[in-house]
């Protein structure tokens, strides 16, 4: 039996990507109205057995995910900021490869030391108040989802997000009507929610809880060892949270998993706006192409 796939997806500037079987489709909203769309190709490790592994999809998963969205935030960003006189798209060059390298670097390296090291300080600057390993461990936990929580706020007061997180919110309720086998029509698709079990903010508030249970087991080492142990299990915690968030989204009926993926649910308020019927045209756009290329694909193969 074919292991059921889960479409999935992230919102760009002015657009919508969706993560089919085989490739990714993108469609941005062009200056002069029109909708662009195409393909960004994956590789086999993201196609191939290992994707299926538990545990270790979950890594290949993030690193897709960070590689094929910073691809195609700069691909949006090349096309909704086109003269709209503009007939033709550049194709991205061997420059845009290198940007791409350079930020995926920059995103790393912020992330993690804003958002795993960055509490570890915190907390530690406090051990002299202090006397419980569990205690210190659970603080560096809470600062951590204060960051997380007062990044997505802040940055939701920009314009330019807003329209992100509207498209974002388009991206889930197109989602939703696939999902519940409802005609892909902007009014149809409308009377779905914003939030979705999968989003990549509940693997965010996740990945927060998990890193409270999976540090609180090593104690309270030096300092050494602690920014050590979060740089090397930053992988372990993605996997787990992965499969956690997984594992409720497909289980949704049951009380329990949908308790646990309530937080979730909730935090999405803040990174996910009503879309208007033009910005739900643009993830219909996408979910089609996707969802056209898997089929074409299933009749190709052998």
């Amino acid at each position: 039996m074919a292991q059921q796939f889960y479409y999935g997806g992230q919102a760009v500037i002015e657009g919508v990507l969706i993560r089919g079987r085989e490739s990714v489709s993108l469609a941005v909203r062009c200056p002069n109205g029109s909708i662009w769309s195409g393909s960004l190709s994956l590789g086999t490790l993201y196609k191939g057995r290992l994707r299926r592994i538990p545990l270790v999809r979950g890594v290949i998963i993030l690193v897709e995910t960070l590689l094929v969205g910073i691809r195609a935030l700069n691909r949006s960003a090349e096309i909704s900021m086109a003269p709209p006189e503009a007939t033709e798209i550049p194709e991205p060059g061997k420059a845009d490869r290198v940007a791409l390298v350079g930020s995926l670097g920059l995103a790393l390296l912020v992330g993690v030391g804003v958002f795993f090291l960055l509490p570890l300080f915190g907390a530690r600057s406090l051990d002299f108040l202090i006397p419980s390993a569990l205690a210190s461990n659970v603080l560096e936990g809470l600062i951590r989802l204060a960051l997380l929580v007062g990044y997505i706020w802040a940055i939701g007061h920009m314009q330019d997000i807003k329209r992100v997180f509207a498209y974002h919110g388009a991206e889930h309720m197109t989602i939703h009507a696939y999902e519940h086998g409802v005609a892909l029509e902007a009014e149809q698709i409308a009377r779905f929610p914003t939030a979705h079990p999968r989003c990549g903010t509940a693997f965010l508030l996740t990945v927060v809880v998990v890193s409270i249970l999976v540090f609180a087991l090593l104690g309270r080492p030096s300092l050494e060892v602690a920014i050590i142990s979060r740089l090397a299990l930053v992988p372990v915690i993605a996997s787990i949270s992965y499969e956690l968030l997984r594992l409720g989204a497909a289980h949704n009926r049951n009380v329990l998993a949908r308790l646990m993926i309530l937080p979730g649910l909730a935090l999405q308020r803040l990174t996910t706006r009503v879309p208007d019927e033009e910005q739900i045209e643009v993830a219909v756009t996408a979910m089609k192409n996707a969802l056209a290329a898997d089929a074409e694909a299933t009749v190709s193969s052998p």
